[in-house]
């Protein structure tokens, strides 16, 4: 069951402000399966946005390259794991 997102979003913040890379895994998976959505809150943006780039930074500093060079790797990989719709089958 989905909580209220004012509750949501204070959970994401302490899993962003943790420090624990998984936790802010974990934000920036829940949270971009709305990237582009009609429907995604400005807040909601903010959030993600703020977890990816947490995350990009972990991810420059261990692979040795430029945050913008890591951030752009999270989201081709983020994009390119999306779960495709399984086409129908006619009977």
């Amino acid at each position: 069951k989905r909580t209220m997102w004012s509750r949501r979003a204070q959970e994401y913040e302490a899993k962003i402000n943790s420090g624990d890379p998984i936790a802010i895994a974990e934000v920036v998976r829940d949270l971009h399966r709305n990237v582009g959505q009609p429907d995604q809150s400005f807040s909601e943006r903010q959030i993600y946005e703020s977890a990816r780039d947490r995350l990009a930074y972990e991810v420059a500093a261990v692979e040795k390259t430029d945050i913008e060079a890591a951030t752009e790797k999270l989201e081709t990989l983020l994009t390119s794991s999306r779960p495709k719709a399984e086409p129908t089958k006619a009977a």
